[in-house]
């Protein structure tokens, strides 16, 4: 493996490594289950679990103990050669479960992701009346989840944890409750932006009651129904606001037209996802305008679907073989697709990656070098982390733009990132609106997570190219990949350097 060249540049007044910004982490929690497979060289190890399953439904989330030990990242000496089979993803999995819940009749929902964020969504289901059960699925130990809807219950708790689909898409929901539905989550989450949310119901005539303070803890009065109409929102913020309104929105009695009014709302293929959900069980609605979405009264039909894989996941697996170089091949994945996970197949090869799609699924061959990339990551914010780690070991300067709203996701993503590249050595600048990113000589050193998945991953990434690396509560990964580390240590498999496979090693 090349060593990473030294700084280009000297670090500028203001970079991110002057910054004295920190941060603490937290118990993210845990998720049942394994999370999908890895299949590569004669000697590696085979995960044996399915993607995303589960053994018997729990109805509850249990909370993680963080490792009383960092764990140690393993580096890879030599190529990756590995078929890693991904588990649903998050956000469709998400969006099924809530029309569910408001469809007109049982649906059935194949091969959905179990993890911390999609059992958090099942168990707010039930809480407010749906019944979730298990059901044998065509895979053996990979159950399928039945949905019968019920009436919306009010008097009811929500625990959100750090699932921004659960804290920003139920509450229009709990408004058709026939009472109070109070919503907390995670200590982090209640640093998390719901303003534009809690004003656009309070638009629609909903009371919800927050002291003020635009985020969690909040209770929402439901009174059996809402009226509906137009709504006016800034949701340069998240386009989960957009998207909570429209899943809901054909229960409402006059249906809700949506309005945005502000800066671009980031993520928009979510947007173009929920759209899509919503005509595929019936639903009657509009989006030909910019910045205007019409959902008519409409019956929210029941669904028999299959998950598709979680794109945005596979994001550490492909950049393993642009850090190690080899080949990562990941089956399944759809030809066409709402998923803002399918920019890996640009950015991947932008950045020096040979990328195929064939019927069989995406194949990664890595370059001699990385390359760095100037880009803008606005539609596809959640893959920042992963690029960014990157960006750390190319051999040419790196800018990521448009990703401003990444300051309110479960970490401010942009000084996070800054913090933990810089503390291998790195040097990085933090913009308005993204990172700038130089190549740089890295040493190893302890990376911390800040109860975020994402840079969980990103971190994986970065100790596969730097010896060495060890990262705090890697186990926060269940919010949306459980048994993550099983699945990357089976990945690396022979690849590892023998001293990683136990135990951190020394500088490269």
């Amino acid at each position: 493996m090349p060593e990473h060249p030294p700084p280009q540049r000297p670090t500028p007044p203001g970079a991110a490594g002057t910054d004295s910004w920190t941060g603490t982490d937290k118990i993210a929690g845990q998720a049942a289950g394994s999370p999908g497979k890895v299949k590569g060289a004669k000697k590696r190890q085979r995960a044996t679990g399915s993607a995303g399953c589960a053994d018997a439904a729990p109805t509850g989330v249990r909370h993680l103990q963080p490792a009383a030990d960092p764990w140690p990242a393993p580096y890879a000496a030599g190529p990756v050669q590995a078929t890693v089979t991904l588990p649903g993803s998050k956000s469709l999995t998400n969006r099924y479960l809530v029309l569910a819940a408001l469809a007109n009749d049982t649906s059935r929902i194949r091969r959905p992701l179990r993890s911390r964020d999609t059992l958090l969504m099942a168990d707010a289901l039930r809480e407010l009346g749906a019944c979730i059960e298990d059901i044998d699925g065509d895979e053996e130990g990979c159950p399928d989840w039945l949905v019968e809807p019920g009436p919306v219950r009010g008097n009811a708790s929500v625990e959100c944890g750090l699932a921004g689909t659960v804290m920003r898409f139920l509450p229009p929901l709990a408004a058709l409750a026939d009472g109070p539905v109070r919503f907390d989550g995670d200590p982090h989450a209640r640093n998390r932006p719901m303003d534009a949310g809690i004003d656009a119901l309070r638009a629609l005539g909903i009371v919800v009651e927050d002291d003020g303070r635009g985020t969690l803890p909040f209770t929402v009065l439901g009174r059996g129904a809402v009226q509906g109409g137009t709504v006016h929102l800034d949701a340069s913020q998240s386009s989960q606001f957009i998207s909570a309104l429209l899943l809901a929105g054909a229960r409402f009695t006059d249906g809700v037209i949506v309005a945005h009014e502000g800066r671009p709302v980031p993520s928009e293929p979510h947007i173009a996802m929920t759209v899509q959900v919503l005509r595929d069980t019936g639903v009657d609605i509009e989006d030909s305008e910019p910045n205007l979405w019409q959902v008519a009264p409409s019956t929210i039909h029941a669904l028999d679907v299959q998950v598709e894989p979680d794109l945005s996941n596979a994001a550490p697996f492909l950049a393993a073989a642009m850090v190690a170089g080899g080949t990562i091949h990941v089956p399944g994945w759809p030809h066409h697709t709402t998923q803002a996970g399918d920019a890996l197949r640009d950015i991947l090869d932008a950045m020096g990656g040979d990328v195929s799609l064939s019927r069989d699924g995406l194949v990664v061959r890595g370059p001699d070098a990385i390359v760095g990339i100037d880009i803008d990551l606005h539609d596809a914010g959640e893959l920042t982390p992963v690029v960014a780690a990157l960006a750390a070991l190319a051999d040419s300067p790196s800018s990521l733009r448009g990703i401003a709203h990444l300051r309110g996701h479960e970490s401010d993503r942009l000084a996070a990132l800054a913090t933990e590249i810089t503390r291998l050595g790195g040097d990085v600048q933090v913009l308005d609106d993204g990172l700038r990113i130089w190549p740089a000589r890295l040493s190893p050193a302890i990376l911390h997570t800040y109860a975020d998945h994402r840079m969980a991953m990103a971190a994986a990434v970065l100790g596969l190219g730097v010896r060495g690396v060890q990262i705090t509560d890697v186990e926060t990964t269940a919010k949306t990949l459980p048994d993550f580390v099983g699945l990357w240590t089976s990945m690396v498999g022979d690849a590892a350097a023998p001293s990683s496979r136990t135990s951190a090693g020394g500088p490269m």
